[in-house]
């Protein structure tokens, strides 16, 4: 066989290889481990675990989870194992025993911090990562959330409420498609640039936590309460700060998520409750001091 034939029947074998290395991942396992069905895309495997125990009000809203209280979990398929990406909504006392678990299990916190200001209880939000197999990691995280009041059982299926927003306004507003999701009208406006963590790319629209995230709870009368995060370079952390507060919307925090990813990236959190089309306008102001696309 000459060397040119060889190089090429050894890139097939490597292909088949990695193909069949990845269906070797036994998803069902996971998903009986973590008591839940992933949502797929793509290769992504995301777990939703919103708190639906508990009730948190912020500004006299009852936060539905689905605006600002679903943790997640999401594995990437890699080089054979899986990387995790995930946030995971906890109250104070259950920090530090999930913590615990998770290093204890060899997955790294990326982060701990408030997403919401004045909310009663108070939430915090702890950011993991990991690397290896996947079945293993749907264990630690398990057990880790076993030590909060998380629930682990799977959730039972329910009537979302009607989203009572001009929807196809704000859609127009906003600059992209957006979707209901249990009471609530999210959006992920991607960012144009490719953002990769551990050397592997993330897809800006995928389920891996870079796409700006926009959801509007209506609260009546055509006002809505908001909140998400801007995913932002840190040359646009002020210019969208300054676009927000001249909006009347409230920033309240601006931190990172992760620890290794190319460009550095800061998250912007926000809220108000107040006219939908108005605050969305003013996001719209925001957004365009952003690199993020349109529709």
């Amino acid at each position: 066989m000459s060397n040119k034939l060889w190089l090429v029947a050894s890139i097939v074998a490597a292909s088949f290889t990695t193909i069949a290395t990845a269906q070797e991942t036994d998803w069902k396992n996971v998903d009986d481990t973590l008591g839940r069905k992933a949502v797929v895309s793509g290769e992504v495997h995301r777990y939703g675990f919103p708190r639906t125990d508990l009730t948190v009000t912020l500004d006299g809203v009852t936060i539905k989870p689905a605006l600002a209280l679903g943790g997640w979990i999401a594995f990437m398929p890699m080089r054979g194992e899986a990387m995790i990406m995930g946030d995971l909504v906890l109250l104070e006392t259950e920090i530090n025993p999930v913590m615990l678990k998770m290093i204890e299990g060899g997955l790294e916190i990326t982060a701990v911090h408030n997403h919401l200001l004045r909310a009663s209880p108070a939430t915090f939000y702890m950011h993991v990562g990991g690397h290896g197999d996947p079945a293993r990691m749907a264990a630690v995280i398990r057990d880790a959330l076993a030590e909060s009041r998380t629930p682990l059982a799977t959730p039972a299926a329910s009537s979302p409420p009607a989203i009572d927003l001009d929807t196809a306004q704000l859609d127009q507003i906003i600059g992209v498609k957006g979707q209901a999701n249990n009471g609530v009208y999210q959006f992920a406006v991607p960012r144009r640039d490719p953002v990769t963590e551990k050397g592997m790319q993330i897809s800006p629209v995928g389920p891996m936590g870079v796409a700006i995230a926009i959801g509007f709870q209506p609260t009546g009368g055509g006002k809505a309460a908001i909140t998400g995060d801007f995913v932002l370079s840190s040359d646009e952390v002020n210019p969208v700060i300054k676009a927000l507060r001249t909006n009347g919307i409230d920033v309240t925090a601006v931190h990172s998520h992760m620890l290794d990813e190319q460009p550095r990236l800061f998250f912007l959190h926000f809220w108000a409750n107040d006219d939908a089309m108005k605050l969305a306008r003013g996001l719209r102001a925001a957004l365009d001091k952003t690199a993020s696309t349109k529709s």
